[in-house]
Order: structure tokens, then sequence, then C-alpha cells
């Protein structure tokens, strides 16, 4: 499995994750039903306002997922951000992952590897992690 995604959400996520600190960021971008292609990034407010934590707030979600259904769209990408670990899924964000045919994006902004970023992309199913190719189109 990989994920193709353009340059330009690589630095909308990048530049989010930046603007938010120290707080974890986060969002998704969608696409048409069944492309499985990143069409559209939707940054979201993480409600939790914590940096080792982010949650989408439950009236956010909600529209979302109206807005979802109603532009004959899916989830395709959700990413955030970790302020002060590795871009890898916590044992949290594995508790949390609820959409199997997601791409599980994780940008990492620690101190230790600035001003560089890690951009990272994962599958969670039941609880397993599996890493995959990340492929950056112009």
């Amino acid at each position: 499995m990989s994920l193709t995604i353009s340059r330009a959400f690589v630095d909308a996520i990048i530049e989010q994750s930046r603007a938010e600190y120290p707080d974890e960021c986060c969002g998704v971008i969608l696409g048409p039903i069944g492309k499985g292609s990143p069409e559209r990034l939707k940054p979201m407010i993480n409600a939790a306002h914590s940096p080792t934590f982010y949650e989408f707030d439950p009236k956010d979600l909600l529209a979302l997922y109206r807005e979802v259904d109603d532009n004959d769209e899916e989830i395709v990408v959700i990413y955030h951000s970790h302020t002060e670990t590795e871009a890898f899924p916590s044992r949290t964000d594995i508790a949390y992952a609820g959409e199997p045919g997601a791409h599980y994006v994780l940008v990492s902004s620690r101190k230790e590897i600035a001003p560089a970023i890690e951009f990272r992309s994962f599958r969670i199913i039941d609880g397993v992690v599996t890493e995959e190719e990340v492929s950056i189109t112009d």
C-alpha cells in the first residue's frame, strides 16, 4: 500500500503543524468515493488544545460527516502532528483509529529535527499499524 499526495497538501499540513505548535494540529483530506485519491484538504480544530493529544470536536465531526455525505466524498487521509515525538502512531492514536480505509498521516515538528519535518503515512486496521510508502507529486 502507498499514499500518493500532492506537494501542496504536504506543505499545507506542515504549515498548519508549525502554526498550531505547541499543540498538535489535525485535519482530513477528502476525495471522491471509491477513488482513494486525496483531493480536498480540510483542516480541523484540535478540540483538546493539547501538545500530546488531538481530538475533533463532536459538532465539527458531525458536520464533517454530513459534508462528506452531501458531496459523495470519503475520508482519504486523517492527519495530525506530534510536537515532541517521532511521526509514529501512539497507543492513543491506534486506539482511536476508526477509519480502516483511511491513510493516517503523521508529521513531527519536534525540536531535535527542526527545521526539518518527518512526514509518514500508516494504515491502522484492528490495532495493527503498517507503515506505507509516500509518493509526493507536483
